[in-house]
């Protein structure tokens, strides 16, 4: 039976959305979503570049509401907000089991576009490296 995966933030413009574009070319049969507590308009420009970089096309994607999912069961629910600059989403639907990866806001990012984009490489980075931890150790062949 297919695993389920929801990745959690605010937007769901950048981290969410990465995390999910690197779990779904880890394992393309995975069933992985990600949301937002408050959606953004539109993914930030900056996410799509750092991770096409990656071969990981995440430019269709768009910002989703959790409220989308609140009906569905998921095996994992993950939150990757940043605990000390924001509060993280709750998830109230069926999980099977919570877990947070924390990583700081890239769209926060100041300063010239390169700056900005050192930040997205650094974030995006951190997630390829984490969430390729949890993929290895909780999603193929781990525990359900």
């Amino acid at each position: 039976m297919k695993k389920s995966v929801l990745v959690l933030c605010t937007g769901n413009s950048c981290r969410s959305q990465m995390a999910e574009g690197f779990l779904h070319s880890f394992d393309p049969a995975l069933e992985v979503f990600s949301a937002g507590t408050d959606p953004s308009g539109a993914l930030h420009p900056l996410a799509i570049k750092v991770m096409a970089e990656e071969g990981v096309d995440i430019g269709a994607n768009t910002p989703k509401s959790v409220e989308l999912f609140l009906g569905r069961p998921f095996d994992w629910v993950v939150t990757v907000c940043d605990g000390a600059k924001e509060s993280c989403p709750v998830f109230t639907g069926t999980v099977g089991h919570r877990l947070h990866i924390g990583f700081e806001d890239p769209a926060e990012a100041s300063g010239t576009e390169e700056e900005q984009l050192q930040v997205f490489r650094r974030v995006r980075n951190g997630i390829k490296e984490r969430f390729g931890e949890f993929y290895q150790q909780n999603v193929k062949g781990g525990r359900r």
